[in-house]
């Protein structure tokens, strides 16, 4: 007699705006955006708005490379005041305009070496509003802990805080 696993889903520090949970080695983030799904593709894709709302506040994000398109490379540098640059880079995967896109989504960290893998992100038409789900595939509950431990969840609750104020500037 066989028996099937499934993978438990586990709520990450979910608020009232963002919805984070884990199952298996995935890491989730779900919000639904007061903008059309093609005003959130353009805010993800275009290389002049990202750096308006891409990390969390007290940072600045510069685009060096961005080219969206399946084997395109995009690099992207997190600055603060309070520590050195961070780097995060990758290549997409698959695009699908307005409806999504796969990367892999990257960065180092010192005395490890580089970190991350496959995201996707789907952008569910509202009828006027958007449901954003990112779902990082961590690989293991191991490295999802790993990740969790950086303190990364509360770091795209702010990012989106500000995508979501640059998507009502309309």
């Amino acid at each position: 007699m066989g028996s099937t696993m499934t993978a438990t889903r586990i709520d990450r520090g979910s608020t009232p705006t963002t919805t984070i949970y884990s199952e298996g080695g995935d890491l989730v983030f779900e919000r639904t955006f007061d903008a059309p799904r093609e005003r959130v593709w353009e805010a993800f894709t275009d290389p002049e708005i990202v750096p308006r709302w891409w990390g969390p506040h007290g940072t600045t994000t510069t685009v060096a490379e961005m080219d969206v398109r399946p084997g395109g490379k995009w690099r992207y540098v997190s600055s603060a005041a309070d520590r050195d640059d961070v780097v995060f880079y990758g290549e997409y995967l698959s695009i699908t305009p307005p409806e999504g896109f796969e990367w892999t989504f990257m960065f180092d960290v010192e005395g490890v070496g580089p970190q991350g893998g496959p995201e996707s992100h789907r952008f569910e038409d509202l009828g006027g509003k958007t449901r954003v789900i990112s779902v990082g595939h961590m690989g293991s509950p191991e490295m999802l802990e790993g990740a969790l431990a950086s303190g990364m969840t509360k770091g795209a609750i702010e990012t989106w805080d500000r995508l979501e104020a640059v998507l009502a500037e309309g």
